[in-house]
This record gives structure tokens, C-alpha cells and sequence, in this order.
């Protein structure tokens, strides 16, 4: 009979937490604040100059609050329960989950925004332009301020080239997912400043809600790329570099074949994979997993072989 304490015995840490786990909480935590306190400021000068496009930048930056709120409590959550045995591959993928979430919000928001803005198309209402742009200038400067705390130990691409090229990377969704939600506010205050310059100086009212139509655009884009990504993980979609790359080790030498092949991201940084193999004589577990030693991203290694 099988004690707790046999298995035990048999358990090893499954702690997947990226390298920069840590360090992106922090960041990520700071973000958090300067995006509450100019979320105010915004929403409260939207309503006073009755800008549309400094509006929807401050309610968009509501949204990002509690987006951004969101990752960093993921960041505490996950290193908190990294080492409970409740979760079976540890919590390396609570990022991604709060990617996710992230990503829908956004993509809500980007609906409204585009709603909103082809209302104010058809109904415009008059904007104090002055007051508005200082105000945007302000957001923007916050959110290039909140890039660069981010931007540290990440490396933004809507979709990657190549996934082993974004596990170098360190593979942080939830970090990307806070650092999307900040270049989101960065192109909404850019395309506010612009609408309010064009119907300061040159007449175009119509400007104000057309950049709030632009920007809801691409917004969801980033959205639809953040939902796509973090979903992959959550549905432990396969890695076909490292897929590829096992094959090629296990199956060169010629003595080997996969009869099975799982591989799934764990975390950040890790991966994990059930390999199943049918070789000759000689051709054992301890075989198998020295062969795939060169795979740094394995972190967690079962191999069947029959």
C-alpha cells in the first residue's frame, strides 16, 4: 500500500516561475499607481472640456487600472501558491490566465470606445480643446513613463516569428499582457493630442471621434493578438520547435522512434513533455533524457519507452 509519505518521495519542486518573476511584479505594481492617479485626472478633464477622444483615453485607462491590477495580483498569487501541491505543474501559468483576462477587457473597451466615438460622429458636442490637449500630453507622458518601467525585461511582438524565439525571450504574458495595456494608452493619447490639435488649429471637430474610432481599432487588434497567444498556453497547445527539436534528438541516432509525444508551457520559461519511445536494445529512460539534455527549455520530463 502507497503512504502519502511514499509519494512524497516520489514528488520533486514544480516551480515555474520566470526568471524575472519577481522584478515584473514590482514594475508591474508601479504601473499600477501612476495609471490610477492620471485615470482620474483624464475622466474627471474629459467631462469638464468634453473632449470624446480624452474621454475614452480616461475610461480606457479605468479599464487598464483594473487590468494592470489584475496582473499584479497574478504576480503575488503565483509566487504565493508556487510550491502547492494543489496545482499539479505549479502555477507558472496564472500569467497567462490573467493575459487572458486582460485581453477580453481590452477588447470590450475597444467596442465601446468604437461605439461611443461613431455616436459622437454623428452628434458632435463642443470641446475645449486647450484644456483637453494639455491634459492628453499629461497621459502621455505617464504611459511612456509606464513603457519604459515595463520595457524592462520585456520585449513586445503582436506575434511572434517563431516560438523558441519568444521563450528566449522570457515568454511573460502577463507582463505582455500590462505592457499592451500600456502602449493602448499611449496610442489613445497620441490620437487624442492629434484630433484636439486638428480642431484647435484647423477646424476639424470631426477629427475628435474619428481618432476615437482609429484607436478602438487598434486596440482590439491587440486584443484579438493577446487573446490568441495567452489561449494557446491555457489550452497547453503544442510547441512545435520544441516538439521538432525532441524528435530530431531522440529519433537522429536511428536506434529510436516517438510512438507519443506531448509538450505543453508550464510557465514563463519551461516547458514540460511526455515522450513516449520504441527502441532497440540498450535503449532505455536515462538514454532518452540524456539525449535531450541541449533542450533548455524542458523542465518537467516523463519518457515511456517500450
Amino acid at each position: 500500500m502507497t503512504t502519502s509519505r511514499d509519494i512524497e518521495a516520489f514528488t520533486h519542486d514544480h516551480v515555474y516561475l520566470g526568471a524575472s518573476h519577481d522584478e515584473n511584479a514590482r514594475r508591474t505594481l508601479w504601473v499600477v499607481v501612476l495609471t490610477a492617479v492620471m485615470m482620474i485626472g483624464e475622466i474627471f478633464a474629459g467631462y469638464v472640456t468634453g473632449s470624446m477622444a480624452l474621454l475614452a483615453d480616461g475610461f480606457h485607462m479605468a479599464t487598464h487600472a483594473g487590468a494592470l491590477s489584475v496582473a499584479a495580483i497574478a504576480y503575488a498569487y503565483a509566487k504565493r501558491h508556487a510550491s502547492n501541491g494543489r496545482f499539479s505543474f505549479g502555477t507558472g501559468k496564472v500569467g497567462d490566465l490573467a493575459g487572458f483576462a486582460s485581453a477580453l477587457v481590452l477588447g470590450l473597451i475597444a467596442l465601446g470606445i468604437g461605439v461611443e466615438s461613431i455616436l459622437r460622429l454623428f452628434e458632435p458636442i463642443k470641446v475645449a480643446f486647450g484644456e483637453a490637449t494639455v491634459i492628453a500630453v499629461i497621459g502621455l507622458g505617464v504611459n511612456i513613463v509606464s513603457a519604459f518601467l515595463l520595457s524592462g525585461s520585456h520585449h513586445h511582438n503582436g506575434h511572434d516569428d517563431h516560438a523558441h524565439d519568444h521563450d528566449a525571450h522570457g515568454g511573460d504574458n502577463n507582463l505582455r499582457s500590462a505592457y499592451v495595456h500600456v502602449l493602448a494608452d499611449a496610442l489613445t493619447s497620441v490620437l487624442a493630442i492629434t484630433a484636439l490639435l486638428a480642431g484647435r488649429y484647423l477646424g476639424w471637430v470631426w477629427m475628435d471621434p474619428v481618432m476615437g474610432i482609429v484607436g478602438a481599432a487598434v486596440i482590439a487588434r491587440w486584443s484579438w493578438s493577446l487573446m490568441r497567444d495567452t489561449a494557446a498556453v491555457l489550452l497547453d497547445t503544442t510547441d512545435n520547435h520544441v516538439a521538432e527539436e525532441i524528435q530530431d534528438l531522440v529519433e537522429g541516432p536511428g536506434d529510436a522512434r516517438i510512438s507519443d509525444l506531448h509538450v505543453w508551457r508550464v510557465g514563463p520559461d519551461a516547458h514540460a513533455a511526455i515522450v513516449g519511445v520504441v527502441g532497440g536494445v540498450g535503449i532505455d529512460a536515462s538514454v532518452i533524457r540524456n539525449r535531450l539534455v541541449p533542450v533548455h527549455e524542458l523542465k518537467h520530463l516523463t519518457i515511456e519507452c517500450h
